[in-house]
């Protein structure tokens, strides 16, 4: 249904006070994640697509571990506090009261509940106040109800009459294939009554929010239900299993979504894309991909295989290939690997390239500059078109701080190259290969600070006798029946020797 046709509920309250010992984990069950949020933060995506005027979450174990992750990722919501009096009915009662409203829709629902569509919340909203309910309940119907509670409804079909618990139904009802979701939406001056008349007096001692439906009939008010479809979307997460079986589901209804935008997916069995992904038509994913967190992936771009982004933008058309970004920025047209990693602060201009086991971290480097092979780059900037040798080192840390390097425009870095933090290289400047820079080079200057070589020829055959480097030499330079020359034993003495040859 669409949302802006849809009335909007007074307030959502979403249940998440429970300890989910299921779970066995020092982790609340709510805080738990899939798809790249929590399952509070999915259940909480799904109330705000209702446009609630008040939104409430319920908490309990582990409070001020949940309410401080609220703050982080849903600072809108306000938090109440279930007391110790047990039961749904109680935490919900706990709930209205950061509820200002006096009248309209009140809707419950679970902060377990991650697959939970808003257009299902919606409909349910437009179907509950159109019948003019005191209740209405969102159900499914399953093959298998084993362990559900089952909806009872008049001959007609258009009542509900209650809900049993498995555990207390006769026979025939366990032949009812109608379960409760326990997502509801109330009328809010019933649902204030009514829990104000409720107690405590069953053998579990707790407050149901289910004898809330018996009250309003009781009072002549009527109890509908709405019948979803996707029995999937409201199923609760109990255990790591569910987790899991839940998880992979929300990732198909993902993939799906953005295959259906025009996104290419090659193998949906080895690909996983978190909720808040967003993937530009016409872009590849190859297999082996793992999109995360707010990663943005631009029109015609080729992400893999074998790739993993988390909180990083791919410009159009630019293609990483088997590697890892973690809060990168890949221009337009650049590309970026195999096996590269691109640490948190890295920014490739566009049409720029790294390339094959290239580190890079806190860096900015221009558009069309390459860093092709086997480097560090480190808390750098790194000029337009300026080509980065390979094995080349940004040594920027001293033992104490860290250091910036900046290369300019249109520089050629020679190959092995250590760079040796702080420094700049002007723009058109040059570097020999095997060069150490350790002070500024002037824009067009070429630093070179190698040794001239020296061959000292023979070597092998007086420091290496009896080796099969031995033998290769005295192949090559046909002296197999040579014996080897006798010379002075130590350093010094060969490089006396050495010098008098010279």
């Amino acid at each position: 249904m669409d949302k802006a046709e849809t009335p909007a509920p007074a307030a959502v309250i979403v249940l998440a006070a429970g300890a989910g010992t299921r779970m066995k984990s020092r982790t609340p069950k709510v805080l738990h994640e899939i798809g790249g949020r929590s399952l509070l933060v999915h259940a909480l995506t799904a109330a705000e697509g209702t446009s609630p005027s008040e939104l409430v979450a319920v908490l309990r174990h582990e409070r001020d571990l949940v309410a401080e992750h609220l703050a982080e990722h849903a600072p809108e919501v306000t938090v109440a506090d279930q007391d110790e009096i047990p039961g749904t009915g109680r935490a919900v009662q706990c709930g209205l009261g950061q509820v200002a409203a006096t009248e309209g829709t009140v809707l419950v629902t679970y902060g377990d509940v991650p697959l939970l569509d808003p257009a299902a919340l919606r409909e349910l909203v437009a179907a509950h106040e159109d019948a003019g309910a005191a209740v209405s309940v969102l159900t499914a119907r399953v093959p298998d109800p084993t362990g559900y509670g089952r909806i009872l409804r008049s001959e007609d079909g258009t009542e509900v009459l209650g809900i049993v618990e498995h555990k207390d139904a006769t026979d025939a009802q366990r032949g009812i294939d109608e379960i409760n979701s326990g997502i509801y939406a109330f009328d809010l001056a019933v649902l204030r009554d009514a829990l104000g008349r409720l107690g405590t007096d069953n053998a579990q001692g707790e407050m149901y929010l289910t004898d809330v439906l018996a009250i309003a009939r009781a009072d002549g008010r009527a109890v509908r239900a709405v019948v979803t479809a996707d029995v999937t979307m409201v199923e609760g997460v109990n255990d790591r299993v569910q987790l899991a079986q839940l998880g992979a589901e929300m990732n198909r209804r993902i993939l799906e979504r953005h295959m259906r935008a025009g996104v290419t997916i090659v193998d949906p069995a080895t690909t996983w894309i978190d909720a808040d992904v967003t993937i530009a038509q016409d872009a590849v994913i190859r297999p082996g991909v793992q999109l995360h967190g707010a990663t943005d992936i631009g029109e015609d771009a080729v992400i893999g295989p074998d790739t993993t982004l988390r909180d990083t933008e791919v410009g159009s058309g630019a293609e990483v290939l088997r590697s890892h970004a973690v809060l990168a920025q890949i221009g337009a047209g650049a590309s970026v690997g195999p096996f590269s990693y691109l640490r948190a602060g890295t920014v490739l201009g566009a049409d720029g390239k790294i390339g094959g086991f290239v580190e890079t971290k806190n860096a900015q480097i221009g558009e069309g500059a390459k860093v092709p092979h086997l480097s560090y780059v480190g808390d750098a900037e790194i000029g337009e078109g300026t080509n980065i040798g390979a094995a080349t080192i940004f040594a920027n840390y001293d033992g104490v701080t860290k250091n910036r390097t900046t290369v300019g425009k249109h520089v050629r870095v020679g190959s092995d190259n250590i760079l040796v933090a702080p420094v700049t290289i002007g723009d058109g400047a040059a570097t020999g290969a095997g060069t150490t820079v350790r002070k500024d080079v002037p824009p067009g200057a070429l630093a070179v600070n190698a040794v001239a070589q020296r061959n000292m020829e023979g070597w092998t055959l007086r420091r290496r006798a009896g080796t099969a480097a031995e033998t290769a030499a005295r192949a090559a330079l046909g002296t197999e029946d040579s014996p080897a020359t006798e010379t002075p034993a130590g350093p010094a003495a060969e490089e006396n020797q050495e010098h008098e040859q010279r």
